[in-house]
């Protein structure tokens, strides 16, 4: 069991990005060494013996030149003598020279391959003025050497021929050296690299190590948690800020869902309470027909607002799963006139003054249904928070936009809770028995927002508030 779980492990490392990356950069690295060795070898192989060359034909053209030629034949020379600076010279750089006459006999010769015989091969390629440059492997030492075979000709004629020898082993020496350093040297290459790709990567990786850990420890009720790394301007930078982001916006997300869970509950709890209240009072006696009839009222009051607020729930609720909205060109002037028209009851019965200045032929792209919505939502909050005065609109189009301000003269909001209205369930008064249930202005927000518009308040305590809604013109 414990090599099968040391083998799970060992199988479950070598699945990660850091050690895939190390195993990518050595055999890359591997791959690239090896061409590149061999393209070394072949180059420095080909070299070396073209040097060898070049010093076989040096040395036979220096040699020839020095040649005694008598009546058409060679004949022994004093520079191939023992003592002469030309035979020093050549041994010290290891050659063999032999000289041959016309019918292959040895005429003289100096150096460790003297006994190198005349092949009729190299005779016959000589006798037809043409040098030839062979290889082949000396019996006495067993190594291989280089030999140059060049024809010696007087005026014109063949009267010898010339055998020049070197020995390959300096060669076959360096070349020996040269793999030996590739071999040895090309693993350890390898493994630092290997290792060089492994940190690089752990250091690289880190921040999605980090997000790891962090993602495993969120939890609904621990969203919280933040990577907080050092800003930095790459690829791993933007990944852990992105992912901060997420989290914030999650975690606000979140937050928001918990406290509209709360505040529905409340907001439905308290109408249904009121009912089982006045149920239970109207249970314990017998009541008269008058105290029916307003118990009936009263339950038909918190009922109505029940539905409103199922309404207004299930509007959020459309548009927080699906934000789109069905465009069509609407004629806003012609919707605004209805919806005044149709708070007008509602603004006289106390005792409000309700004017309007509409320009005519305000097109733009937009929903009907939330647009009316929209409205009603601002003017119904106008109306409801207006105890005495008027209540005026008005609308203009101006820079590829349409401006419709709703200017009231109620009670006004305080300057701290502006910047909350638009929130859902948010009131100014702290508490929850009043008519409204907080979300219209919400709602009025989201509308104007999926039409890509917006909604600015200003108001001041016991003066009034203007509401101002910002939307797109159509072209």
């Amino acid at each position: 069991m414990a090599i099968v779980y040391q083998r799970k492990i060992v199988l479950k490392r070598l699945k990660t990005l850091r050690v895939r990356f190390a195993l990518w950069v050595a055999g890359l690295l591997l791959a690239a060494l090896v061409t590149f060795g061999i393209f070394v070898y072949f180059i420095v192989s080909h070299q070396l013996s073209s040097s060898i060359d070049d010093s076989l034909r040096l040395s036979a053209t220096q040699t020839i030149a020095g040649l005694d030629v008598i009546d058409g034949h060679v004949v022994n020379s004093d520079s191939l003598s023992d003592n002469s600076s030309i035979v020093t010279d050549l041994r010290e750089h290891g050659l063999t020279i032999i000289l041959f006459d016309t019918d292959g006999q040895m005429i003289q010769s100096f150096g460790s391959y003297r006994d190198l015989p005349l092949a009729d091969k190299n005779l016959r390629i000589a006798s037809n003025r043409q040098s030839s440059l062979s290889t082949l492997t000396d019996l006495g030492s067993d190594n291989p050497v280089r030999l140059l075979t060049e024809p010696i000709l007087d005026n014109g004629s063949f009267v010898g021929v010339l055998l020049v020898a070197q020995s390959l082993s300096g060669v076959q020496s360096a070349l020996h050296s040269l793999l030996v350093v590739m071999v040895l040297g090309g693993p350890l290459l390898i493994a630092i690299a290997g290792l060089g790709g492994f940190f690089l990567a752990a250091r690289a990786l880190s921040p999605i190590d980090k997000i790891t850990r962090t993602a495993d420890r969120i939890s609904g009720s621990n969203l919280s948690e933040r990577l907080d790394l050092p800003e930095t301007d790459d690829e791993a930078g933007r990944l852990a800020h992105t992912f901060d982001s997420m989290l914030f916006r999650l975690d606000a997300s979140f937050r928001r869902q918990q406290q509209f869970t709360a505040d529905a509950s409340h907001e439905l709890r308290t109408p249904l309470t009121t009912v089982e209240t006045i149920l239970g009072v109207m249970r314990q006696r017998r009541r008269t027909v008058e105290d029916y009839q307003q118990a009936m009222d009263d339950i038909g009051e918190e009922a109505e607002r029940m539905r409103n607020l199922v309404e207004n729930l299930l509007q959020l609720a459309r548009s927080d799963s699906d934000p789109s909205i069905i465009l069509e060109q609407v004629d806003l002037t012609i919707i605004l006139r209805d919806v005044l028209e149709t708070v007008r009851p509602l603004a006289e019965v106390k005792g409000l003054s309700l004017t309007y200045k509409l320009p005519d032929g305000l097109i733009l792209l937009g929903d009907r249904d939330n647009l009316i919505r929209l409205f009603v939502n601002l003017l119904d909050n106008a109306v409801k928070y207006t105890g005495r005065g008027s209540i005026a609109v008005e609308a203009q189009a101006a820079n590829e936009k349409v401006r419709v301000s709703i200017s009231d003269t109620g009670v006004g909001i305080p300057d701290e809770h502006l910047p909350r209205i638009f929130d859902r369930f948010y009131r100014v008064e702290k508490s929850r028995v009043s008519c409204g249930s907080g979300l219209g202005l919400a709602i009025a927000m989201d509308i104007a927002r999926a039409h890509l518009g917006t909604i600015e308040v200003q108001s001041q305590v016991d003066v009034g508030t203007t509401l101002t809604v910002f939307l797109p013109v159509s072209k």
